[in-house]
């Protein structure tokens, strides 16, 4: 059994690798290739907190089995400690074995980043060159690269509600990915005023109201909503999903009944239900995505442990052949 940091995780696999992971994952669940249980909430209420189970297994040539645990403590902040641990168990699906144990918040970091990185990869346009980036916190920076590492921006505006934590991340992000991507990122006060300049927008907040205005989104733009991931939350507006020519989502169990934004516009009568495709049917080839430069796309993820378990069982197969991570007798 080995055991593998965040460190070890990013020596020996990028962005690219986990895009593909992601792919792989995302069609194997829309061939009904996986058996992903409703996950399981465990509440402490005397400690104030929650855990999270979370298994899968995923059937085919290349088998994947494992669970992740993501437990939320407030107090922790007290203790100097995360408030949100993560760890994920990957397990040997010949044999049911623990095969490893790895940083789950790195990895939940990698594979969100992925998932959006994979779906603005099929969905952009191939020409895109300006970006926009709401949301700065703990998912952001893997959310840039992944846009990054498919497009070749060349300008990449970033948002948040407080101004000057967009610079700062402007500044960190800037000093961290200099030397790997060519692109100029400027921390802006309001949005709205470059939403309709841009050819991709990426959502990452846990906003209760939308964050930007959806009437100002161009034709042939691209939006991804990723932070939302509760019926309480609404960072894209509706009217934004409303334009959409095409609408995508990770998993339509998890997605249809957990992402706020999109069940807002549905329930309005703004997004029509049956239009609502998974990412992993285009990559099936069983329904077509942006036909036209003009077209806006849009696509939701709230998350799903088949990109845990596939992820996870690629990063140790990879740590492995490079002898890397600490081996547990």
């Amino acid at each position: 059994m080995k055991y593998l940091s965040a460190k070890d995780i990013q020596d020996c696999f990028s962005m690219k690798d986990a895009i593909a992971a992601d792919e792989s994952a995302l069609a194997s669940y829309s061939a009904g290739q996986a058996d992903i249980p409703l996950r399981s909430n465990l509440d402490m209420p005397d400690q104030h907190g929650q855990s999270l189970f979370m298994p899968g297994y995923v059937r085919g040539t290349t088998p994947a089995l494992g669970m992740k645990i993501v437990s939320v403590y407030p107090d922790n902040v007290q203790r100097g400690l995360p408030s949100v641990p993560a760890t994920m168990v990957a397990m040997n699906p010949h044999t049911g074995g623990v095969a490893a144990i790895l940083d789950g918040t790195y990895l939940t970091q990698l594979r969100t980043g992925a998932v959006q990185g994979a779906a603005t990869d099929l969905l952009a346009k191939a020409d895109s060159k300006t970006a926009l980036l709401i949301g700065t916190g703990g998912q952001a920076m893997s959310q840039l690269v992944a846009m990054l590492t498919v497009r070749p921006l060349t300008t990449v505006y970033i948002a948040d509600r407080c101004y000057e934590k967009a610079q700062n991340f402007v500044k960190r992000a800037t000093d961290q990915l200099a030397k790997y991507f060519p692109v100029t990122l400027k921390a802006v006060v309001n949005p709205d005023p470059v939403v309709g300049a841009v050819d991709i927008i990426t959502c990452v907040t846990t906003a209760m109201d939308p964050v930007f205005d959806g009437h100002l989104v161009k034709p042939g733009t691209h939006i991804n909503g990723v932070g939302a991931y509760t019926p309480d939350m609404h960072e894209v507006p509706a009217a934004a999903i409303a334009s959409a020519d095409h609408l995508f989502v990770d998993t339509k169990d998890g997605t249809l009944a957990e992402a706020g934004d999109l069940l807002a516009a549905i329930t309005d009568g703004q997004a029509d239900k049956t239009a609502v495709h998974e990412l992993g049917q285009l990559l099936n080839h069983t329904v077509d995505g942006r036909t036209s430069d003009q077209d806006i796309t849009f696509f939701k993820t709230v998350g799903s442990a088949v990109l845990d378990v596939v992820v996870a069982n690629q990063i140790v197969q990879r740590a492995t052949q490079k002898k890397i991570g600490i081996d547990l007798d």
